[in-house]
This record gives structure tokens, C-alpha cells and sequence, in this order.
């Protein structure tokens, strides 16, 4: 493999989606860490070993603290590649913003890049995912009251294969069964960002999912023109890569962040 540039020793931080947890990145982080690269696999707020109520996560902020926290205690010499799947993108470009000086190369995969979160109405067009046309596929839980917006969410176990993992072994769409959590749906929909005057400054590489049943091409694509990244990759691959393409994944990974020339 290629050394990535300007680091030694490549640090990559792998950030979950909605109702995953560190868990769903363990082919990426075997393929990572037998090529000798140091990985780090997070849990945010309510989300993996995380036992956090996610009714009671009702800000981003709150949801985000352990990613926030991690970079917070980086040595000052020290620069990470973040990874973030799906809703994971939320949780870059908060730390984009708030730490582009500690994050060498920030890499989306079928994830949420909008510069200021859900700021609009575009915004929610572009990143919030449609999937009416397959019905009621989602629990919700109102832990405010159900006079207030949805707190928590999961998709229903008989639409997960369907549509999360629809290309994946059906081992791990059975792992997955068992081990996703609902998440807080109202902390994603309030996430919003102020501009950070150096946020354009981190380089940022997009991985397309051209069968995603969740974050459809069409809408990745939209997120694309509007924030525009240095480079854009392709997977042939379902929402969830990690666990139908894991090889082929973490090779553009790789090369993703060995390949990054813009600034």
C-alpha cells in the first residue's frame, strides 16, 4: 500500500451511522490494522456498547461529545484521517469545524455532507433519507410526549436486509439484527453548523454507494455539487460497505487518503 502522505503512522478514526455502533466497522478495522495501520473505532452518544437512553439525546452536540472529546485529547503534533458512513458525515463536518488544524483528510462514505448540517430545506431534500416507497419501515419512540417530534428511531428487523444490507452476507445483516440501536432521530434534525473560518481547509473525499437503498445516488450526488470535494469514489455497493464490499472498501480507503493533493 502507498504511505499516505505527510503522516508516518496513518491514524484513521472510523465514525458510525444512525443505530450502528464501532461494531459494524470490524472487517474494515481487521483489513486496517493487518496492513499496520493504527484504527480507532468510536461509539457515539447511545449508539454501540453506549448505554445512553436515546431518548434523552436530544442535541447534536450531546450525541457527538465522544468524537468531539477524542480530538479534544489529540496530542498537538498528532493529525487523524476521519471516516464517516451514512449519518457519520453529520459527525465530520462538526469536527471540521470545530478542529480542522487535528484532521489531515476527512472521507464520506454514503454520508451526509452538507457544510452547515440541516440549515434548509435543500438540505433535508439532499441528506435526509426517502424511503416512503416501501411504507411504515420504522419504529418511532416519542420520549418528549407524542404532541412533540419523534426522539428515537429504528428500522423495523424485516426491512433491514432489504434495505440497509440488500448486497450484503447474510451473516452480517444477522449480526446487525442483533445488535442495532434505535437512534436519536431529534438530535440528527436539529444538527446545524456555523461556519468555521478554516472548515474548507481539510481536504474531503466522497465514496459513492451506486445501490443505496437509503442515501440514493441522485441525493449523494446533489451533496457533491453543492460541497464540492477534492476527489469522488465509486463502490459497487449496497448503504453498508463495510459489510458488502469490506476488500474493495477499505482498498479505496486507502488510496483515498494516499492519493490527496488539494488543500
Amino acid at each position: 500500500m502507498n504511505e499516505v502522505v505527510g503522516l508516518q503512522k496513518p491514524h484513521f478514526v472510523l465514525v458510525h451511522g444512525v443505530c450502528h455502533g464501532a461494531w459494524c466497522w470490524y472487517k474494515i478495522r481487521c483489513l486496517m490494522e493487518t496492513s499496520g495501520y493504527k484504527v480507532t473505532c468510536l461509539d457515539l452518544k447511545s449508539a454501540g456498547i453506549d448505554q445512553s437512553n436515546p431518548n434523552t439525546i436530544l442535541t447534536f452536540d450531546e450525541y457527538n461529545a465522544p468524537l468531539i472529546d477524542f480530538l479534544s485529547n489529540l496530542p498537538n503534533d498528532e493529525k487523524v484521517i476521519l471516516v464517516g458512513h451514512s449519518a457519520g458525515g453529520l459527525s465530520l463536518t462538526d469536527a471540521i469545524h470545530r478542529f480542522p488544524k487535528r484532521i489531515h483528510l476527512a472521507i464520506y462514505v454514503a454520508a451526509n455532507m452538507l457544510k452547515h448540517g440541516f440549515s434548509s430545506d435543500q438540505d433535508f431534500k439532499d441528506g435526509d433519507p426517502d424511503v416512503s416507497e416501501y411504507g411504515e419501515i420504522a419504529d418511532l419512540e416519542y420520549g418528549m410526549g407524542l404532541d412533540e417530534p419523534p426522539t428515537s428511531v429504528i428500522i423495523k428487523e424485516e426491512f433491514q436486509k432489504r434495505i440497509l444490507y440488500q448486497m450484503s452476507p447474510k451473516e452480517d445483516s444477522i449480526l446487525a439484527s442483533m445488535l442495532l440501536r434505535a437512534g436519536p432521530i431529534r438530535a440528527f434534525k436539529g444538527a446545524r453548523f456555523e461556519g468555521g473560518k478554516d472548515a474548507d481547509s481539510v481536504p474531503r473525499v466522497y465514496i459513492k454507494t451506486l445501490h443505496d437503498h437509503i442515501l440514493r445516488p441522485v441525493q449523494q450526488e446533489a451533496m457533491i455539487k453543492r460541497w464540492q470535494p477534492c476527489q469522488v469514489f465509486e463502490l459497487e455497493s449496497d448503504h453498508s460497505p463495510f459489510f458488502s464490499a469490506p476488500s474493495l472498501f477499505f482498498k479505496v480507503i486507502v488510496e483515498a487518503a494516499a492519493a490527496i493533493t488539494c488543500n
